[in-house]
């Protein structure tokens, strides 16, 4: 999986350079976001690895509970520790926060911690925190898929979503931002979002296979109704956006021989065609210029190209070890952004030292988080699934969310730090020297 961490360190440095580049590359950033969003192509790439690994840790565990385990202790330590961090700036003056626009605290608060706070109508605590919440949405109907046996089908739902978007853009649906908000309350939806998505997920990690089906579901019909109705960025890139993710899962089956390359490559070129069809119908806006988001979007569909023909070759330790600190590295700069921007303040000249600088910064103190927040918070998480597992064993009950029909996975299988191979099709040359929890911890 070494390709996958040079994906993620690259993408990770090109969104990094993006936000960095309104305090030290102004001049600079104007003339590149006409002609290239560097702030889409980064989080394109991410999408596109994060639809190839998150279905893979699910399938392999064959359990939802274990599953979500190791979502929230992947996400919440350092998500926790960023948000303490900027809250902290704040109160000591020398970092300012977005404002809320006279939301409810509690209401800004509860969707944060459902991840949901871009789909919910309130405002980012950091602006980056928005990708979080299409990542949970993936997450929900990737479960829900899984749940009702039709997570196979990837490149049907890639193509479905990325038609549906061109579709709603060809019609002027274009519903106004946070459209559901606005009707029936930031407060009410929040907290009916909230309920429903704890309900779901509580649900769906459930013994009864009647109550796991209708908990997934439920999380996955929250999930599409607040994607098309309650986005900030247009439907029709919310919609591109898991159209992504799931071709994304659709390269990793045809990977796996779970699926024919013909039918990736048709959905593939079925998703790249209506996403700059929508995106050039769409045309131009305040935040966005057609020109730049469409060679972003395409240039982040090559970078995960080339990655996938270059697998099998030798990566540079760098990159490796890079993308390995790259949710750090993705998570803490707007930390230190806002603290530079609230003592040193936005540089009107490019200024190219201190962009260099900053990098110079960022980079220790994202090893620094990985080693004591990161990896802690995945050890627990994989410590807590291990002994759900042995119960599982020892009760000899199946895995809760295993659909009828799959063979309950070992109870070590994925946990342990040398537990065997992602597919048993597959050869040992091509996983040499990784383990399952490589995959995981993606």
């Amino acid at each position: 999986m070494s390709w996958l961490d040079a994906l993620r360190g690259i993408a990770a440095l090109v969104v990094v350079f993006d936000h960095s580049s309104y305090s030290f590359m102004a001049e600079f950033r104007r003339e590149l976001m006409l002609e290239f969003n560097t702030s889409r192509y980064g989080i394109m790439v991410f999408f596109l690895v994060s639809g190839y690994i998150i279905p893979a840790s699910l399938e392999r565990r064959g359990s939802i509970r274990t599953f979500w385990i190791g979502r929230i202790f992947r996400i919440y330590p350092l998500w926790a520790a960023v948000a303490g961090a900027v809250l902290t700036a704040h109160l000591f003056g020398i970092a300012e926060i977005r404002d809320f626009g006279g939301e409810s605290t509690a209401a800004v608060v509860v969707a944060h911690v459902t991840l949901f706070q871009e789909l919910l109508g309130t405002p980012n605590l950091l602006l980056i925190l928005w990708t979080l919440s299409y990542e949970m949405a993936f997450y929900l109907l990737v479960v829900a898929l899984f749940s009702v046996r039709l997570h196979q089908q990837s490149a049907t739902f890639a193509v479905a979503l990325a038609a549906l978007a061109a579709i709603s853009v060809a019609a002027g649906a274009a519903l106004p931002v946070s459209a559901l908000s606005g009707a029936v309350g930031v407060v009410p939806l929040v907290a009916i979002a909230a309920i429903t998505m704890a309900a779901a997920i509580g649900c769906a990690s459930a013994q009864p296979p009647v109550l796991r089906v209708l908990g997934a579901v439920l999380g996955g019909m929250l999930a599409l109704v607040l994607v098309t109705c309650n986005g900030t960025v247009p439907m029709w890139e919310g919609l591109v956006i898991l159209s992504v993710m799931f071709l994304g899962t659709a390269v990793y089956r045809a990977e796996r021989r779970q699926s024919h390359w013909r039918r990736t490559v048709g959905a593939a070129a079925v998703v790249v065609a209506c996403a700059v069809g929508s995106a050039y119908r769409y045309g131009g806006g305040s935040n966005f210029t057609r020109h730049g988001w469409i060679v972003a979007f395409l240039l982040a569909v090559a970078t995960f190209g080339i990655g996938l023909a270059l697998r099998r070759r030798r990566i540079p330790r760098w990159l490796i070890g890079l993308g390995t600190i790259s949710y750090s590295v993705y998570m803490v700069h707007p930390v230190l952004l806002a603290v530079s921007d609230g003592t040193i303040g936005r540089w009107e000249r490019d200024n190219l030292v201190l962009e260099v600088a900053f990098y110079v910064v960022l980079l220790p103190v994202s090893v620094l988080t990985y080693r004591y927040i990161e990896t802690p918070g995945q050890a627990w998480g994989r410590r807590l699934a291990r002994r759900i597992q042995a119960q599982r064993a020892d009760s000899g009950h199946r895995g809760a969310g295993l659909p009828t029909g799959h063979t309950p996975p070992r109870a070590d299988e994925g946990l342990g730090p040398r537990c065997g191979e992602l597919d048993r099709d597959h050869s040992r040359q091509d996983h040499e020297g990784k383990s399952p929890r490589d995959t995981e911890d993606a």
